[in-house]
């Protein structure tokens, strides 16, 4: 064997083993298929990427359409190896799939056998290399190269250039399905003397860097034109404009709609490589009545679609973009629907929307009791954060007990009859926050309302009314009673229990009166107060100077039996002492309990008053003893 023959195979050897392990290191992409297979043609792509002077380092694989029975080597068919002209006669054969990129993380799929046609734009030492299949047809490079290939056409060198150039190659596929890679390799060798040699057909050498790869996955057949559920995706929305085909993602929306309101269903269709699914038979079917239609304009987002007047409907559509629209079959009633659309038969989508009915009923809670003379509340009293606070809450119900969002549907009022009657008690009612959300659990799902108090401490019966604004319907609620009363003036406290076992807790609730006797509002803070409270620990915060959260009137404290340091058995008294109020008027409250250790609670006190209750028992004994012995 010849010292250049041994020379190549050695430098072969080194080349498969070193990017052998360069596949461990390059990452696949999220595939973005460009086209499908359509009787093993590459489709969907109207030319290639055309090449500009400064993109040296990218191979790019042709996505043109090829109608032809053969894959096309780029710079062939009369064209020159310009880097703008060396796509142009480039076609691949048998490509389903190929991401977007040109770098060294690029992923392709193609039919066993298949053809890739590559090219790319040097200034420098060139080579494709590939883990299987063959390179032919290469093409470009220096002017009067001749392509370098190893003896399993594995490797082939395109030659040198110091000015940029098209290259181009054809790589046939394995006929085994399996998951293959390709590189482009560019750059100058040094020799030992450090200079820089370009690759000849006796040298062997290879251009060092790593300038573009493709991991190629090799498949038996094609996955293109089905739909797949990996790539497609269907969501609920409220906001078609905002939808284009990256934003379809299968991210239902959390919003809900209110009566006369429709829904919308945004999707899209792709096949197993992600691709467009061509036109097919799109039919949408809906329970319960509701009209559905398809956006007007098929392969789009329609930002308006009109109301359809049917429970099925269909279409022969393309997978890129569609909507379909979702209304309630009767005007004011509301509406649960299961909408399931298929594709040539295929479900690719099953979605449960709800559309409120108009307002039924009215329920009025958490009332609060006003001061005198008083028309706003500015504290909350709830978690809801709102800036301004409420003295009643209103949730409004369609005929099904659905929540009803009444902000933007409609408006409140006192009911003038009630309203009338209560005067001069109250004399005005009004909403502060109209509900903008139907989840029970949100506090926006309610309204919040105020009342205006007369100058006097009494009760009114109240209604309040929503009227509709599309219709001019009104709903009454049933009534309810309003409390005005003046701020905390005295107040008494009591235990709930008179006895205590060291662990149990005590509640202590204070009951706060205003000026004439009558319980206080719960809008106007008693202010701070200092406790004593021997031997219990507070759970609840004493010294606040938060108003009171009942509307009679009161307000409750908790606290644990026993401290940190342990609990002496007794009877203790207690000073309750609301210091605005004892300042002017109020007494402090001194309410007494009892606390004992649990298990044997004798005391001395109780031993040594059982021993002298025995010994005047046994006295009388002795007593009538006695005196039975002298009659005798």
């Amino acid at each position: 064997m010849s010292k250049t023959t041994l020379r190549k195979r050695i430098a072969l050897t080194a080349t498969t083993a070193l990017f052998a392990g360069m596949l461990t290191v390059v990452a696949s992409p999220t595939a973005y298929a460009t086209h499908k297979a359509v009787n093993s043609e590459a489709a969907g792509s109207s030319g290639n990427t055309q090449l500009s002077v400064g993109l040296d380092g990218n191979m790019y694989v042709a996505t043109a359409i090829n109608p032809g029975a053969t894959a096309v080597v780029g710079g062939s068919a009369g064209t020159t190896n310009a880097t703008t002209s060396i796509d142009d006669s480039a076609l691949s054969k048998g490509l389903l799939a190929k991401d977007t990129s040109s770098g060294t993380a690029q992923t392709a799929t193609v039919l066993a056998s298949g053809v890739l046609s590559l090219y790319a734009q040097v200034a420098t030492a060139s080579a494709f290399f590939t883990t299987g299949g063959a390179f032919s047809s290469a093409y470009g490079g220096a002017a009067g190269n001749t392509p370098y290939y190893n003896a399993t056409n594995t490797y082939v060198g395109v030659g040198a250039a110091t000015t940029s150039t098209g290259v181009a190659v054809l790589w046939t596929a394995p006929a085994t399905a399996g998951t293959y890679a390709v590189h482009l390799l560019t750059g100058f060798s040094t020799n030992s003397s450090g200079f820089s040699v370009i690759q000849t057909s006796t040298n062997g050498l290879t251009p060092p860097t790593l300038s573009a790869a493709i991991t190629v996955t090799v498949v038996a057949a094609s996955a293109g034109g089905a739909y797949s559920a990996a790539y497609s995706a269907c969501e609920t929305t409220q906001n078609l404009a905002a939808e284009t085909a990256s934003t379809v993602v299968g991210v239902d929306s959390t919003g809900s709609v209110s009566n006369g309101g429709n829904w919308n269903i945004a999707l899209k269709l792709r096949d197993g490589y992600n691709a467009v699914l061509d036109s097919g038979n799109l039919v949408a079917t809906a329970t319960n009545g509701a009209f559905l239609s398809w956006g007007a304009t098929a392969g789009t987002v329609t930002a308006t679609p009109l109301a359809g007047t049917g429970s099925t409907v269909v279409d022969y559509r393309a997978g890129s973009l569609d909507t379909l629209r979702i209304d309630q079959p009767t005007a004011g009633a509301p509406l649960t629907t299961t909408v399931t659309i298929t594709f040539n038969g295929a479900t690719v989508c099953t979605k449960t929307v709800s559309i409120a009915g108009k307002v039924a009923t009215l329920e009025v809670s958490a009332i609060q009791t006003q001061d005198l003379s008083t028309s706003t509340h500015t504290n909350d009293i709830d978690a809801s954060g709102r800036a301004t606070g409420q003295l009643f809450q209103v949730v409004a119900k369609d005929s099904a007990g659905n929540r009803v969002a009444t902000s933007s549907i409609g408006t409140f009022s006192a009911d003038s009859t009630s309203l009338a009657a209560a005067s001069p008690t109250v004399t005005a009612v009004s909403i502060m926050h109209s509900a903008t959300a139907t989840s029970s659990t949100s506090a926006y799902s309610y309204s919040t309302g105020v009342y205006t108090c007369g100058a006097a401490a009494g009760t009114a019966s109240m209604k309040i009314k929503f009227t509709t604004t599309g219709t001019g319907e009104a709903i009454t609620s049933p009534a309810f009673t309003l409390r005005c009363a003046d701020n905390p003036y005295t107040y008494t406290a009591s235990w709930d229990k008179a006895s205590y076992v060291q662990g149990e807790v005590a509640t202590l609730t204070v009951a706060f009166k205003d000026s004439k006797g009558n319980a206080a509002n719960n809008v106007v803070a008693p202010g701070a107060a200092t406790f004593v409270t021997p031997m219990l620990t507070a759970v609840s915060t004493t010294g606040s100077a938060g108003m009171l959260p009942s509307a009679n009137g009161s307000k409750t404290y908790t606290f644990t039996v026993g401290t940190a340091s342990g609990m002496t058995a007794g009877t203790y008294t207690s000073i309750i002492d609301f210091t605005g109020l004892t300042d002017v008027a109020a007494e402090k409250a001194t309410p007494t309990y009892k606390l004992t250790t649990g298990g044997d609670t004798t005391t001395n006190a109780d031993v040594l008053k059982s021993i002298v209750a025995l010994i005047a028992s046994i006295n009388k004994q002795i007593q009538a003893l006695q005196k039975l012995i002298l009659k005798r």
